[in-house]
C-alpha cells in the first residue's frame, strides 16, 4: 500500500481510521490498544481509545475501540466512543471465535475491513459444559470471515508469541504492522514497543516473528478438528519396568493397536505405577485373544483397538486422589504462570472451587470403612452436612497445598479404596457385556466398548455420566439380535452426548423401543 497516497486520502476526507480489538482477560488487549494509540501520537496523529469490558473470562471479550486522524492545525477532532457496524477499518481478534463474533456484530464488512485474527482456540463456557464434543466448528468461522472481510490475516499468533516468550498482543502488533493498513513504517512500531520499557526483547521477538509470518504466509489452513497425534514408541524408556512394558506391547499385540496401547501405558503409569499399566496389558491381552478367535483380523482388530483406548480410560478414573495430584504438580503451576504471563518478581495464587460430597470421601476410604459409613444412614447424613459445601481453595498457600499433597499421596493405597472396588466391578461388567456379543454381533460389541466415553469426571459429573451409560446400555437386549444394532447403539450414545439433561436420549430410547 502506498503510504503517501493513503495519508493524503485520510487528510482530505477527515474520516478517522478506526480499529476494534477483541481480546479476553490476560491477552494484553489493553497493552495492544495503548501501543496503537502511542504509535499514532508519536507519528503526529491524534488518537482516542475506549473499551467495553466483557461479562467475564471467556463469556465475553473486551472490545477496545480506537479512532485516529492526522493532527490538523491544532484542532482536536471529535471521536466516537463505540465502533459502528460497517464503519471499522481494522478488526483484531485475539481468538478465532472472537473473529466470528465480530462478523456477527457487523464490525467486519467486505468493502472496508481488514481482519487480523489468531486461529488458536480458548474454549467458551458453552463449549466446555456440553457432555460431548461441544467445540464450535472453526471452518464455519473461516468461511464466514472469507465472505465478510475485505482481507484476512489469520494464523496461530498465540503459539508464536509463547515460543518467543511473550504474549499474543506482541504478535498481533506485528501482524498489524505487516498488514500495511496503518500509514506508519515498521520501525515506528518497534520504537513504540521499546518505549514501553517492560519485556521489550521478548515483545520485539514475537513482533518480528509475526511480521515475517504475516508477510510470508498470511493465512493458514484450518481443520474442523485437530489431527490426532501419537508419540512414537521408543526403543528404550530409560527404566527397566517401562522397557519391559514396551517390549511386551510389541511382542503380544498387533501393530494397529500399538499407538493406543502405548498411550494407555503412559497414562496408567502416570495415574498409578508401572504395575498398574501391566494389569492393563493383561486385561487388554485377554480381550485381544477373544478378538482373534472371533474374526478380529477381518475387522482389523477394531475391538482390540477400541478396548486399548477405553480400558485405559476406565482404569484411569477421576477420583479425589487424582484431582489433588494434578492440582499440586509443579508442571501445572509453571503452565499457569506462562499462560498469564507472571513475572519473576510476582507471586501467583490460584483459587480453585471445590465441592466435595460425602460420596467422594467414602470412596477415598478403605473399602470396608467406606461401606460401613455408607450403610449407616444417620452417620452418613451427619458427616455429609459438614462435608458437602462449596469451598474456594488457594492451592498456592501452605495449608491448602500440603492438604492436597497429602491427599495425592494416598495413591499408594488407591487399590484398597471403595472407589477402586466399584470402578473395577463396573469395568468388568461392561467388558463382559461387550465380549458376550463378539461371536454374534462384532460391530455392536465394538460400540459397547465405545460407550465408555459417556463415563467421565468425578462427583456430580461422574454420576450423570454413569446414569447415561446405564440408560444407553439398557437398550442392549433389544439391539443385540438386530443387524443394525451397532448403528442404533451409536445413535443412542450420540444422543446422550447432546445435552446434559438427557432430553435427546429420552427421545432416542423411545424410538428404539418401537423397533
Amino acid at each position: 500500500m502506498n503510504e503517501t497516497v493513503n495519508l493524503k486520502t485520510l487528510m482530505a476526507s477527515d474520516k478517522p481510521l478506526t480499529l476494534a480489538i477483541m481480546a479476553m482477560g490476560g491477552q494484553g488487549g489493553g497493552v495492544l490498544a495503548d501501543w496503537i494509540v502511542g504509535l499514532a501520537e508519536e507519528q503526529g496523529w491524534m488518537a482516542q481509545s475506549t473499551s467495553v469490558p466483557g461479562v467475564a473470562q471467556r463469556t465475553g471479550a473486551t472490545i477496545y475501540y480506537i479512532e485516529m486522524l492526522p493532527a490538523r492545525d491544532g484542532v482536536a477532532p471529535i471521536f466516537s466512543l463505540m465502533p459502528t457496524p460497517g464503519d471499522v477499518d481494522v478488526v483484531l481478534a485475539a481468538e478465532l471465535m472472537e473473529a466470528g463474533r465480530s462478523v456477527l456484530r457487523g464490525l467486519v464488512t467486505p468493502d472496508r475491513t481488514t481482519l487480523i485474527a489468531s486461529t488458536h482456540r480458548s474454549f467458551a463456557v458453552g463449549e466446555k459444559e456440553k457432555p460431548g464434543d461441544g467445540i464450535g466448528d472453526p471452518t464455519v468461522v473461516v468461511g464466514a470471515t472469507d465472505f465478510a472481510a475485505k482481507r484476512t490475516i489469520a494464523f496461530d499468533m498465540d503459539t508464536l508469541a509463547l515460543k518467543n516468550g511473550s504474549v499474543i498482543s506482541s504478535s498481533m502488533f506485528g501482524a498489524l504492522a505487516a498488514a500495511d493498513v496503518l500509514p506508519f513504517p515498521k520501525e515506528a512500531f518497534e520504537a513504540t514497543i521499546r518505549g514501553g520499557g517492560k519485556g521489550v526483547e521478548p515483545s520485539l521477538k514475537a513482533f518480528n516473528a509475526a511480521y515475517d509470518r504475516a508477510k510470508a504466509k498470511p493465512r493458514e489452513e484450518i481443520a474442523s478438528s485437530p489431527p490426532k497425534r501419537f508419540d512414537a514408541m521408543p526403543e528404550t524408556a530409560g527404566h527397566p519396568d517401562l522397557d519391559r512394558l514396551v517390549h511386551r506391547l510389541r511382542a503380544e499385540f498387533p501393530e494397529v493397536a500399538w499407538p493406543l496401547l502405548f498411550a494407555g501405558i503412559k497414562k496408567l503409569t502416570d495415574f498409578q505405577d508401572p504395575a498398574y499399566a501391566d494389569e492393563y496389558l493383561d486385561r487388554v491381552g485377554k480381550l485381544y485373544a477373544l478378538d482373534r478367535t472371533n474374526s478380529g483380523e477381518s475387522h482389523d482388530y477394531a475391538f482390540t483397538v477400541q478396548s486399548a483406548k477405553y480400558v485405559a480410560v476406565a482404569m484411569a478414573y477421576d477420583d479425589v486422589i487424582r484431582v489433588a495430584d494434578l492440582k499440586t504438580r509443579g508442571s501445572r503451576f509453571n503452565r499457569v504462570r506462562n499462560e498469564v504471563g507472571v513475572k519473576q518478581d510476582q507471586i501467583l495464587y490460584m483459587t480453585e472451587y471445590m465441592h466435595p460430597r460425602m460420596e467422594e470421601v467414602c470412596g477415598t476410604l478403605p473399602k470396608g470403612l467406606g461401606l460401613w459409613i455408607e450403610n449407616s444412614p444417620k452417620l452418613f447424613a451427619w458427616l455429609d452436612r459438614r462435608i458437602n459445601k462449596g469451598r474456594r481453595v488457594q492451592t498456592g498457600t501452605l495449608f491448602w497445598f500440603i492438604s492436597l499433597y497429602i491427599v495425592a499421596a494416598l495413591r499408594r493405597t488407591r487399590r484398597g479404596t471403595l472407589r477402586h472396588l466399584r470402578e473395577a466391578e463396573h469395568r468388568e461388567a461392561w467388558l463382559v457385556s461387550a465380549t458376550s456379543l463378539l461371536s454374534r454381533n462384532y460391530d455392536l460389541a465394538v460400540e459397547v466398548i465405545n460407550n465408555r466415553r459417556l463415563v467421565k469426571g468425578y462427583s456430580d459429573t461422574h454420576a450423570r455420566g454413569l446414569s447415561k451409560f446405564d440408560r444407553v446400555m439398557s437398550a442392549l437386549s433389544s439391539l443385540s439380535g438386530r443387524e443394525d444394532g451397532a448403528v442404533w447403539m451409536k445413535r443412542l450414545r450420540q444422543a446422550a452426548l447432546l445435552d446434559e439433561n438427557g432430553i435427546a436420549l429420552d427421545g432416542a430410547l423411545k424410538t428404539v423401543a418401537t423397533l
